[in-house]
């Protein structure tokens, strides 16, 4: 699963490498300690421009569909396993029309043993940013008038996949990975067959996640109110449990 993820920068990078036609002007501020309800930037193809135009946006953590009443469901809806997307009412017109990208610097894992937990910092050893596959959805909060800045909520959901390689040392699940390769095709909306590109980018996660640096993290990073560059400064210790 990924509950907590580390944003250094988001930058010019996305914008070649991802090939972003429009900047957000509310984007948040770099972060060591994002957490579930946080803001974040993801990527999106609107559906709503011919041809969909693509967006680096802010958005909140935790999927909140447009059925919902409140935005608390979001808060159980960060993560979202790919294997069940289709199976789930939460999710499952997202993928059809609403996928994202989600770049972050790294993320956190924790290793459970019998004398507690340690966490462990994830991240590109070339320091690129790393890409997880997501969902979007917007949604209408009626307290607000129609006329409200904020009236629209964008959220999100981080999709996972059983772990491979060493990473399953750590934890059972890990983010699906997004190939650059197979970011255009992950984004557009008017793709038939989402599945058959997730089933793709799920299998090159594995490469993927095989080119990760790992290593272990002051346990700070537990505590949501801890937020600086010292909470990813490794630790002695194995890179791997």
């Amino acid at each position: 699963m990924c509950g907590r993820f580390v944003v250094a920068s988001v930058g010019t990078e996305l914008v070649g490498m991802l090939r972003v036609d429009l900047v957000g002007d509310d984007l948040p501020a770099p972060s060591f300690n994002v957490a579930p309800t946080d803001r974040a930037a993801i990527v999106l193809d609107s559906a709503k421009s011919e041809p969909p135009l693509r967006r680096l946006e802010s958005a909140r953590w935790g999927l909140v569909p447009g059925w919902a009443k409140d935005l608390s469901i979001g808060a159980r809806a960060f993560n979202a396993r790919s294997e069940e997307l289709e199976d789930k009412p939460m999710f499952r017109a997202a993928l059809e029309k609403r996928r994202a990208i989600v770049p972050v610097t790294g993320y956190y894992e924790w290793h459970r043993t019998d004398a507690g937990k340690t966490p462990y910092f994830i991240h590109p050893a070339d320091d690129e940013p790393l890409l997880f596959a997501g969902l979007y959805e917007w949604w209408k909060d009626p307290s607000k008038p129609e006329d409200a800045d904020d009236r629209w909520v964008l959220s999100f959901t981080i999709l996972t996949r059983a772990s491979s390689g060493g990473l399953g040392s750590l934890h059972d699940r890990m983010p699906v990975f997004m190939d650059p390769d197979h970011a255009d095709a992950w984004l557009d909306p008017t793709v038939d067959y989402p599945r058959d590109i997730l089933d793709a980018a799920v299998d090159a996660a594995e490469m993927v996640a095989d080119t990760l640096e790992v290593y272990p993290v002051s346990s700070d990073v537990g505590n949501v109110r801890n937020n600086s560059p010292a909470l990813i400064e490794r630790l002695p210790g194995p890179p791997l449990p």
